[in-house]
């Protein structure tokens, strides 16, 4: 008679590796990959947030769509004074001040204040080159080319001494309007009430007082 061999049934023991049970591995890895996803999110996030505030706290952006630098009012550069970092300025700026009778050195603070002497400046609303000026001001002023200094210089001088003309000859609520745009300033019967406006006008005139004790000086 054929002797059956009985099959005992046999049974699995988990294996411990580095004090947990094998079968724990997977689910603590992927905890671990969420810990991590969450630390990484966390930390773009947090990233993201600190640029938006140093952004905001460096640049304000006003209706008109240039932009306007941080709180201090710095000093322009001994190369910005004698017309910008390019000679070639100087001499489009003195060309543009004796065909509008505008003072040279105001013009010289106008482009500090608008775009530091960067001929590619852009602001987040679209106003281009040395005077910022926007593309329909631009197109209304014959200006071709906005990056172009000389296009853009003659265009910016041409609009200023426009709002000159249309406010009497005020300075002040000239430099409002190409900043704030004349409706604002007829809106509100003279320099508007914003505080970007109103930095604006104090950073030029700073920028002016400068320019043109360095002009005496020469």
């Amino acid at each position: 008679m054929p002797i059956q061999l009985l099959s005992l049934p046999t049974k699995t023991f988990p294996v411990i590796v580095g004090g947990y049970m094998s079968e724990d591995l997977p689910l603590r890895r992927h905890a671990a990959s969420m810990c991590w996803m969450a630390f990484i999110v966390g930390t773009v996030v947090l990233l993201l947030i600190t640029l938006g505030i140093l952004s905001s706290y460096n640049y304000s952006q006003i209706s008109s769509g240039e932009v306007v630098s941080s709180a201090v009012v710095s000093q322009p550069s001994k190369e910005s004074s004698s017309g910008g970092p390019d000679p070639l300025f100087h001499s489009i700026i003195q060309e543009a001040s004796n065909r509008y009778q505008v003072d040279p050195d105001l013009i010289r603070a106008i482009i500090m204040a608008e775009s530091s002497y960067n001929p590619r400046a852009v602001s987040r609303k679209g106003a281009r080159g040395l005077m910022q000026l926007m593309p329909a001001t631009a197109k209304a002023l014959g200006v071709k080319d906005s990056f172009n200094p000389e296009h853009n210089i003659h265009g910016g001088v041409k609009y200023f001494k426009q709002l000159l003309d249309r406010f009497g000859g005020d300075v002040k609520i000239a430099l409002a309007a190409y900043n704030a745009g004349s409706r604002k300033v007829r809106e509100y019967e003279g320099i508007p009430p914003f505080k970007a406006t109103h930095y604006y006008i104090k950073k030029v005139f700073s920028y002016y007082s400068h320019y043109k004790t360095a002009s005496d000086n020469v």
